[in-house]
């Protein structure tokens, strides 16, 4: 699918902290949107902001302390298109068989700033849903885009990248983290004490 496939970011909102790994909305399945109201289109507003404010691309609600099923992105594809989005209630799809390619490629994540390791994962992925409004969404992306949309569907239903790793390059990851914490106050992106680079997620 070309770029064309984005859809409006809703602008307009205010930064929110990030929550961390270890917080248990971050690690349970996440409830599903089922008003599409004037509060949620605040709260997607907000991680929008946010996801800016902390130069990620892409934002799921339990990053910012919020039990629903919603992300929002603004990632590039392979062919440096940057498609983007909000999908509620999400599904995905991801090739099988010998459709199935693995690519082992750097990760991080918002909610654990700072710190990055490969992870693989499948170099395609599909994902249907509805947006903030309850009009139905598709994204196709390959590429940061696929991993994008997998990582932020994996937050929703309680998966942090993490999860996916082996217990040594886990716990590298964490210590990574901790190395760089004190660049990170807790109320991060509110407060940005260092210029980051960006994070994939």
């Amino acid at each position: 699918m070309p770029a064309s496939q984005s859809r409006p970011l809703p602008a307009g909102g205010s930064v929110r902290p990030i929550t961390r790994w270890g917080t248990p909305v971050m690690h349970r399945e996440l409830k599903d949107v089922t008003e599409f109201d004037n509060e949620l289109e605040t709260l997607v507003k907000d991680m929008v902001a946010t996801m800016y404010a902390a130069k990620g691309v892409g934002l799921a609600a339990n990053q910012v302390g919020v039990d629903l099923k919603v992300f929002v992105f603004d990632c590039p594809d392979d062919d440096n298109n940057h498609v983007t989005g909000v999908v509620c209630n999400p599904v995905l799809h991801l090739p099988e068989g010998k459709e199935r390619n693995l690519e082992d490629e750097d990760e991080g994540c918002l909610s654990l700033p700072g710190a990055f390791t490969s992870c693989a994962r499948p170099d395609r992925a599909h994902v249907t849903g509805v947006d903030h409004t309850g009009e139905p969404v598709e994204f196709v992306g390959d590429g940061l885009l696929a991993r994008c949309l997998q990582h932020e569907t994996d937050h929703l239903f309680g998966t942090v990248f993490g999860d996916r790793l082996p217990e040594r390059a886990r716990k590298k990851l964490y210590k990574q983290h901790q190395e760089l914490a004190d660049s990170y106050p807790e109320d991060w992106p509110v407060t940005v004490l260092v210029d980051e680079p960006v994070i994939e997620r």
